[in-house]
């Protein structure tokens, strides 16, 4: 069975910095497409980044190279590090993986994922 669980997130000062994870087991992780998306209060669901199994990245436009997306495919695990965070950041940040999408496909589109974690909240107060 497929399992994606977040962690890393907490409440953090406006400015400051942050790092999410996201650890997948039950099927071969360094083949899977691999997308971070949050959802803010009463906003809907935005992709934030992904990248493919050969690394190459995409980012939303309000990411503006803040959140650079890595993964380790040795320890099955996506990252997400976040710096100078600002309040419009607060939200619940899931983790989301696929077995067909390519790059350049609609990475943001989150109906393309089979596969979510629970999420994990981050807070900047304001």
């Amino acid at each position: 069975q497929v399992q994606l669980v977040e962690s890393g997130g907490g409440s953090v000062q406006s400015g400051g910095s942050l790092r999410l994870s996201c650890a997948v087991s039950g099927y071969p992780y360094s083949t899977y497409y691999m997308g971070w998306f949050r959802q803010g209060p009463g906003k809907e669901r935005e992709g934030v980044a992904a990248i493919n199994n050969d690394g190459n990245t995409s980012y939303a436009d309000f990411v503006k190279g803040r959140f650079p997306i890595s993964r380790d495919n040795a320890k099955d695990t996506l990252y997400l590090q976040m710096s100078n965070l600002d309040p419009e950041d607060s939200g619940m940040y899931s983790c989301a993986a696929d077995g067909d999408l390519v790059y350049g496909d609609r990475w943001y589109d989150g109906m393309q994922y089979d596969y979510w974690g629970p999420g994990t909240q981050l807070t900047v107060p304001s």
